[in-house]
């Protein structure tokens, strides 16, 4: 599907992993070109008449039940099939509550500003408020939550319950509710 020449993610990928993350959502022209790099083993780059042989692990990840997207018709059996060589389910960060506190100290590193000699601390009150949230948006939504934590902390050293303000779902406003003023 690309526009212009480049390396592309399976070159740069090529002796490797590549991650395809929330693969129900390709559309299914994609999965066929998809499907076709992963069988051939190579893929035909922009403006080249040769294809490029390429040795690549695939992790596919979906929000979706695949069997299901496939009984619907919304994803390809045949690239269902080639992909599902060893599934992983894993289960909700709702069901994980000993996964929250060695995820939100990972994420709190990884989003830290650097400038700092220090990664705010995320202090008991706050992880117990972590383990109790439902999670409705799994992983992502604790990286979102931490992320928020880390901008209230500002220069403290240790993230309170304070810091934790959960995601909340858009509410549409209802267009009759504004009236203009003449």
């Amino acid at each position: 599907g690309a526009a212009q020449a480049s390396e592309g993610f399976f070159r740069a990928a090529d002796g490797g992993t590549l991650l395809l993350d929330e693969i129900a959502e390709m559309p299914l022209p994609l999965q066929a070109k998809l499907l076709r790099a992963l069988q051939e083993g190579e893929v035909v780059p922009i403006g080249a008449t040769a294809p490029i042989k390429v040795d690549v692990r695939i992790i596919a990840c979906a929000n979706r039940d695949l069997p299901t997207e496939v009984d619907e018709g919304r994803f390809r059996a045949d690239l269902y099939y080639r992909l599902n060589v060893f599934p992983l389910t894993l289960r909700p960060l709702r069901e994980r509550s000993d996964d929250i506190a060695p995820l939100a100290f990972a994420m709190a590193i990884r989003h830290s500003d650097m400038a700092q000699s220090y990664v705010p601390w995320i202090g008991e009150t706050a992880l117990a408020m972590l383990r109790q949230h439902s999670w409705p948006g799994n992983v992502r939504e604790l990286e979102n939550v931490i992320r928020r934590a880390l901008l209230l902390v500002g220069q403290s050293r240790q993230i309170e319950a304070e810091h934790i303000v959960f995601d909340r779902p858009a509410r549409l406003v209802d267009s009759g509710v504004i009236e203009s003023e003449v």
